[in-house]
């Protein structure tokens, strides 16, 4: 047996049962959803007696799970599409231009990125209340793709950076302005990096809970799935079964994105941060 073989048995050996660990919420969870709401605590098997699939429906239908479902998709896509755009932007001119104090620039960007978003839930309130929008899907979709999306603009920034000057040079001799350049020559070559943005904040907004919370509290019918699954915990009472289904619902979507955009998503991270 070769010493490679060898080191990737011992490889398996250690990252199988990590990866069983890692899931293993996830998966009991899943077995939770099937299973009558005064047993879901009876044990932590993952195989059920008895499959209660009406668990689902009760959850889809009886608990309106599909219109969040649906709010949550329309509020998703909408926000993915927004935050492409300006981050794109954004991150083109960053990484390809020059400018008296582009570095400190980016050194207060990266340090953005640790602040808690409970610092700026107020201050989105205020202004999504005085443009009269509290109260409204497009109210939670602005609040959503106008926040400060810094990691998806380095990643843009990098990327772009990387890119050789002979492009944009040649684009140039042939007429092209600065809209065209980027439209169809440098957005195009950066689809690792867009999956990547796509899948970030995919899973951002559709597990978003604390702001749409906030904007839908004098609003109940437009709230997402996260504050949706939340509703099933009552005062006197809590159905932990449908909850679960609930749960297994609202993550599906996200396994989904990212399975169809995971190999773009390795290449995007790699490529953005190649010096």
């Amino acid at each position: 047996m070769t010493a490679g073989r060898v080191r990737r048995l011992v490889t398996y050996a250690i990252l199988t049962p990590l990866a069983f660990v890692w899931i293993y919420p996830f998966l009991w969870m899943m077995s939770a959803s099937v299973r009558p709401n005064g047993k879901v605590f009876a044990g932590l098997g993952l195989f059920p007696t008895k499959w209660y699939w009406s668990n689902y429906a009760a959850a889809w239908v009886d608990a309106e799970i599909g219109k969040y479902f649906l709010n949550t998709v329309v509020v998703t896509v909408s926000g993915v599409a927004i935050v492409v755009c300006t981050t794109a932007t954004m991150g083109y001119a960053l990484g390809r231009y020059a400018f008296p104090g582009r570095r400190i620039l980016v050194g207060i960007l990266a340090a953005l990125v640790f602040l808690p978003q409970g610092y700026t839930i107020i201050p989105i309130f205020d202004l999504i209340t005085k443009l009269n929008l509290d109260g409204t899907l497009f109210g939670i979709i602005l609040a959503e793709s106008g926040q400060a999306h810094i990691i998806q603009l380095l990643l843009y920034a990098g990327y772009f950076r990387q890119l050789p000057k002979e492009l944009e040079e040649s684009a140039t001799m042939d007429g092209a302005g600065f809209f065209r350049i980027f439209v169809q020559i440098f957005l195009p070559l950066a689809k690792p990096v867009t999956a990547t943005v796509i899948i970030l904040q995919f899973i951002a907004s559709w597990n978003d809970f604390l702001l749409p919370l906030v904007l839908t509290l004098s609003q109940p019918d437009l709230r997402t799935l996260a504050v949706a699954v939340y509703s099933f915990q009552g005062e006197n009472f809590t159905s932990y079964a449908q909850m679960n289904a609930a749960s297994t619902i609202s993550l599906l979507p996200v396994i989904i994105v990212f399975l169809f955009l995971q190999r773009y998503f390795v290449e995007g991270i790699a490529g953005a941060v190649k010096q």
